[in-house]
């Protein structure tokens, strides 16, 4: 026996893992990057391919009415140990966000599957539309199951081709009336624990392959709409411009303004104007502002003096200004005895525990907050991501596959001997 309760045996194969994930890449990528966008064909293909990973192992794959593909392997005892991620990219994203979870979760599993009857049953998850790239709403497929989606919220949001999110997902077998169901997919469970790279530079930058995630920061991201009055960009005098477009902009100055002063992070990531032509003044501009911090006070503090600014600055230009909540979420803390699972986990392997926040959300925000969860990092090369240049070193990949399937082991054994509960 192990120190971790299961039977000695052959342990995971990291190489199989980044090998997963170069096929992964190539099967639904292309020069620009990942294209896995949720609720989108190439983002199905990259689903087909889990299947296809786990149609030799012992578990039952089935899909829940958000859209989450579970595969279980059954355990002799109570209780559930969830593991994943999600498969859901960016535009023209990276190869690891979120694929490596998934993939190492798979690994876990065939590992755990080769090992005999456990004591609790594992299920690996597929979280549907982590990132909100089509909709501007992330974290969909956990916030049903975490029960912290309000369909009234989701349901009217538009892609930026006018499609709306409620008619989109139905044409992928999701009911938004129906996804209070999925909350059952996680009766009986005593963690999740998630493997991911950082998406930022702390490790590399001190020299670590991996860590452990202390908890996630909150967000605040809304739609603001300017409006003014569309005009002649040649023939109307510049003092009597009401340019919705540059109220947006001095919008995005102020965010990024207020983001430094609080030392926490602010962006502008998308903006739409109308007529949208070089012969026009722009009588209408949207933009998407997404506000982050650790400390929900300081976020609160940055969202108000946004807002400020936007009143001032639709003033300056003779405009209106309105804001719309778009995603919300907490500062989320993770299960300190778990996190204390995977520093352990990390210092044996590495010889240091090294503990960090996660400026990025996560499906383990959610499940949080329902259910005792934690996380490992891999280090990011360069701390790019959400672009085709992200990276990390294969070598920190196949030592996070290990250490990942360490910490589930220690934490399947904790769940055998009675340790932690569902929250």
């Amino acid at each position: 026996m192990t120190s971790s309760g299961l039977p000695q045996n052959a342990g995971p194969d990291g190489a199989r893992v980044v090998a997963m994930l170069r096929e992964l890449a190539e099967l639904t990528g292309d020069e620009a990057g990942a294209q896995r966008v949720a609720w989108t064909d190439v983002w199905q293909t990259a689903r087909a391919f889990l299947r296809e990973q786990l149609r030799e192992l012992p578990v039952t794959i089935r899909t829940d009415t958000a859209g989450n593909q579970w595969a279980r392997l059954p355990g002799g005892g109570s209780g559930t140990v969830i593991i994943g991620s999600h498969l859901d990219s960016v535009p023209d994203g990276g190869w690891l966000d979120g694929a490596y979870g998934v993939m190492c979760a798979v690994e876990v599993l065939r590992t755990l599957a080769a090992r005999g009857p456990l004591p609790c049953t594992v299920a690996l998850v597929e979280w549907a539309d982590e990132e909100g790239a089509r909709f501007g709403h992330s974290l969909f497929g956990s916030s049903a199951v975490a029960g912290m989606l309000n369909v009234a919220d989701v349901r009217e949001l538009a892609d930026g081709s006018g499609q709306r999110l409620g008619e989109v997902v139905t044409e992928h077998g999701v009911r938004l009336d129906d996804l209070d169901e999925a909350r059952q997919e996680i009766h009986g469970a005593r963690a999740y624990l998630e493997a991911h790279i950082e998406q930022g530079p702390v490790l590399e930058r001190e020299g670590l392959p991996i860590g452990a995630v202390s908890g996630t920061v909150g967000v605040e991201r809304h739609r603001v709409t300017f409006r003014g009055q569309t005009a002649h960009s040649g023939s109307t005098p510049m003092d009597m411009r009401r340019d919705a477009f540059l109220a947006a902009a001095a919008t995005a100055l102020a965010v990024r303004d207020s983001a430094v002063r609080h030392r926490g992070v602010g962006t502008v990531g998308a903006v739409s104007l109308r007529p949208c032509i070089v012969t026009a003044v722009a009588g209408e501009a949207v933009i998407l502002v997404d506000q982050r911090h650790p400390d929900g006070g300081a976020l609160t503090a940055m969202l108000g003096e946004a807002h400020r600014a936007s009143t001032e600055a639709a003033n300056a230009e003779g405009c209106t200004v309105s804001w719309e909540p778009v995603f919300r979420a907490r500062p989320q803390p993770f299960a300190d005895e778990l996190v204390n699972v995977v520093r352990e986990v990390c210092t044996e392997f590495t010889g240091q525990g090294r503990v960090l926040p996660s400026w990025a959300l996560h499906d383990a925000t959610q499940m949080a907050g329902v259910v005792p969860t934690a996380m490992l990092f891999t280090s990011s090369t360069k701390g790019i991501s959400h672009a085709r240049e992200e990276d990390t070193p294969e070598e920190h990949l196949r030592l996070g596959v290990e250490a990942f399937y360490r910490t589930v082991s220690h934490v399947i054994a904790r769940t055998s001997a009675g340790a932690g509960s569902a929250g």
